[in-house]
């Protein structure tokens, strides 16, 4: 069911048919910032698989969207440098890496208990997460299209099948991939710039690790 969130009435009939969708452990395809991608409940092994199913990768890492900051501190452990540049960054372009609850029923963890959170600036991806609670989100999209970002480019119909409501936003700005930092280790290491200024990051995160040759680049 594709549904056109801009056409009057019908943004709550896609929130709602995309919750309940969740909620079945089923697919659904959502706008995040400059991309689309496709989402599950993070606790449901139904879902998160039809997501590995849906990109044909078992190995699939799956990062975790959330609804406000308050919400990682039930999924992960959240160190005063992570709330730091959680307050500063979001909603928007920054995923951190962090070390999960290892009491957490779910199949999102890497082999060292590590996973990928972020909250998107998108406000439908927002609101869904209010009704829904974290969702697991990969890229529609591959990661290196360039341009702005549209249903039909994103949801070709070999992706397309595999979803149960597509909320369609219609075409999104490009834009970069979010910037990428994992406070797993003892220091912060910048893993990806994205859109943000490294600059910034440093303000927020005086300790953080900058590679050589980590500069702000373009993907999804």
């Amino acid at each position: 069911m594709r549904i056109d969130i801009g056409t009057a009435g019908e943004r709550e009939r896609g929130l709602a048919a995309a919750a309940a969708a969740v909620r079945r452990g089923h697919l659904v395809g959502l706008p995040l910032d400059t991309a689309y991608g496709i989402a599950a409940d993070a606790f449901n092994d139904r879902g998160t698989q039809g997501l590995r199913d849906a990109k044909g990768r078992a190995d699939l890492s799956i990062p975790v969207m959330v609804p406000k900051v308050a919400t990682v501190a039930g999924i992960a452990e959240v160190t005063p440098v992570a709330k730091s540049l959680m307050l500063g960054f979001w909603p928007g372009p920054l995923t951190l890496v962090l070390r999960a609850h290892p009491t957490l029923a779910w199949s999102l963890t890497d082999a060292s208990g590590r996973i990928a959170v972020r909250m998107p600036l998108h406000p439908l991806a927002l609101e869904l997460l209010d009704r829904t609670g974290p969702l697991g989100v990969v890229a529609a999209a591959p990661s290196a299209q360039p341009g702005p970002a549209t249903v039909d480019a994103a949801f070709p119909e070999s992706l397309d099948r595999h979803l149960d409501v597509l909320l369609d936003a219609g075409t999104l700005p490009a834009g970069a991939a979010s910037a990428v930092i994992d406070l797993t280790g003892t220091t912060p290491v910048l893993i990806r710039p994205g859109p943000l200024d490294v600059a910034d990051l440093l303000e927020a995160c005086p300790d953080l690790v900058v590679p050589p040759g980590r500069t702000n680049e373009s993907g999804t």
